[in-house]
């Protein structure tokens, strides 16, 4: 069986009405992103940070998978299909996706500020202050903050290495060091980048690129790589 490794982006999420950092409405707009998302921030307004990220879970239970996450779902009818996101939503869960990797952590999860192995499911979109893992210490998102370290990037960089098919939707691979994970595709796996403010990437072997939104581009996609003979890459 064929493997496919799926990297998504903020793109995918946007289509279902998640907001970005890049957004300008609500905290976004009357607050730095390391006001709010930074061990700093933590440290000098917990609450500012908790509401920050309340708002954003209260918001992400009100959207729905679209029909690019739920395209990505049916490829494992076919093929071996890992996903690795740089989104902390829920949406690849919630459409059916059963292999997911979070770089960049699970914002419906929270972790010890002692000890950060004890991780926890927010029941509903409020974490509070008072909030305390079993050790008695304070709960925090668990997220990967501005300054923090990417811990997954390794193992995302060697499940890279082992596909057939490496798709990427949602980013234009600009931002560092996730958007070198491309470099780890094997040479002869063909490769596809699907948002509509690609440009052509020089010296990247295969490399299609489909300057569509994730909600159009992807389906479109599967589409294709459903009829492909799994025994052979498509090109």
């Amino acid at each position: 069986m064929k493997k496919i490794v799926v990297f998504t982006g903020a793109g995918i999420s946007a289509e279902s009405g998640v907001q970005t950092f890049r957004d300008s409405n609500g905290l976004w707009r009357t607050h730095r992103f390391e006001e709010v998302a930074s061990p700093n921030a933590w440290d000098s307004d917990p609450d500012l940070v908790l509401e920050f990220y309340n708002i954003r879970r209260k918001q992400l239970l009100e959207v729905e998978p679209n029909p690019a996450h739920l395209a990505l779902v049916k490829l494992e009818e076919k093929y071996e299909v890992q996903i690795i996101t740089q989104n902390v939503d829920d949406l690849h869960e919630r459409a059916g996706s059963t292999n997911i990797l979070h770089l960049h952590g699970e914002i419906r999860k929270a972790r010890s500020t002692r000890n950060q192995s004890l991780i926890y499911d927010i029941d509903g979109w409020e974490l509070k202050r008072g909030d305390k893992c079993e050790l008695g210490s304070q709960l925090r998102p668990h997220v990967v903050w501005f300054g923090e370290s990417v811990d997954q990037i390794g193992p995302a960089a060697e499940i890279v290495g082992t596909a057939d098919i490496f798709l990427v939707i949602g980013t234009s691979l600009v931002v560092y060091p996730a958007a070198g994970l491309i470099n780890y595709a094997p040479d002869n796996s063909a490769k596809y980048l699907v948002d509509p403010k690609a440009s052509r990437l020089s010296g990247i072997p295969n490399l299609n690129i489909i300057m569509e939104k994730a909600g159009k581009g992807v389906p479109e996609l599967v589409g294709q790589l459903m009829n492909q003979d799994t025994e052979s890459n498509p090109s």
